[in-house]
């Protein structure tokens, strides 16, 4: 017995890469987190503690940058200041100590409701229409169906701020500059593409013999598609509709060339507040975390999905 040996697989790693890769993975994660981690605690700085050199890591937390980011202030004298009465909030008393006073509220809350309109509608109908022509590319022949696929594909080839310009005189002319409705469609027109190719493969994975199997019990092929196709594919989908809002949510060159007003989203206006001197870093970062909050929100709650979307079909039987 002590002649032995036991068996190794040459296929499970060993002890020492399990080690190391752990190792890489914690240190990638570390530096991944630290910039998010920075943002977060700016937006429960001071303005002062927020511009201190060197770079304050603890510092006493305050909500200035939430309160001036929700808020629009007014400096106003010395006596006219005196003249007021006490105030009526702990907000208003915040704003008072930097000897200003609320007006108004900000264009935040707006700004970011477009956000969240824009990016989920867009999301939805990308993922909607690339999931119908996906299937069709999918299960039907259709003629020219590789040089189709290519050309859907090299939609995502060219940047798309390379055509902006005519988009941008395409909208004008058709009243949807500065729409929520115009922002919709021209994302869901970016992220089409990327829904057909994604969601193609999935359902190429989706065995016919569920279908037929379905058809012959009596269901119509709308029917086998939605309660035999759609199950099957959810993982898909799910993982598709989350690089559709991440695009959608994130993209910053035309929002900024075709929104200035009603449909702006939070991306080009978080960069443009403005405080007392300059930039008021303490209210960017405090809406850049509020930002962040829907996308990790959506991710987290589809994770699963999202993991097992990325490595579908990937090990075959």
């Amino acid at each position: 017995m002590s002649g032995l040996t036991q068996a190794h697989s040459v296929v499970a790693p060993s002890t020492v890469s399990r080690r190391i890769s752990g190792a890489i993975v914690i240190l990638y994660a570390v530096i991944t987190m630290l910039p998010l981690l920075w943002i977060f605690a700016t937006g429960f700085k001071s303005q002062s503690d927020a511009i201190a050199y060197p770079p304050k890591v603890f510092a006493d937390p305050s909500l200035q940058g939430y309160v001036n980011l929700f808020t629009t202030r007014s400096r106003q004298t010395p006596e006219y200041m005196a003249s007021l009465p006490a105030p009526e909030t702990w907000y208003d008393e915040l704003v008072r100590k930097q000897n200003m006073v609320i007006v108004g509220p900000s264009k935040f809350g707006a700004r970011f409701m477009n956000s969240l309109i824009i990016g989920f509608g867009s999301t939805f109908l990308a993922v909607f229409l690339g999931t119908l022509a996906a299937y069709a590319f999918s299960r039907f022949k259709i003629p020219l169906a590789d040089d189709l696929m290519f050309f859907i594909l090299s939609t995502r080839m060219m940047p798309p701020i390379a055509v902006a310009i005519p988009i941008y005189l395409m909208y004008r002319e058709l009243g949807l500059s500065d729409t929520r409705l115009g922002m919709i469609i021209l994302y869901t027109a970016v992220n089409v593409s990327l829904a057909v190719w994604l969601l193609k493969g999935f359902i190429d994975e989706i065995p016919r013999e569920y279908e037929e199997a379905a058809m012959i019990d009596g269901y119509t092929r709308l029917q086998a598609f939605r309660k035999v196709v759609l199950p099957q594919a959810a993982t898909g989908i799910a993982a598709t509709a989350i690089f559709c809002l991440i695009f959608a949510w994130n993209e910053y060159a035309f929002a900024v060339l075709l929104t200035s007003g009603e449909a702006q989203t939070a991306p080009p206006f978080i960069p443009i507040i403005i405080g007392e001197g300059g930039m008021d870093w303490p209210a960017v970062a405090a809406g850049t975390t509020l930002f962040l909050i829907p996308i990790v929100v959506f991710t987290v709650l589809l994770r699963k999905h999202l993991l097992r979307g990325i490595t579908f079909g990937a090990v075959r039987k």
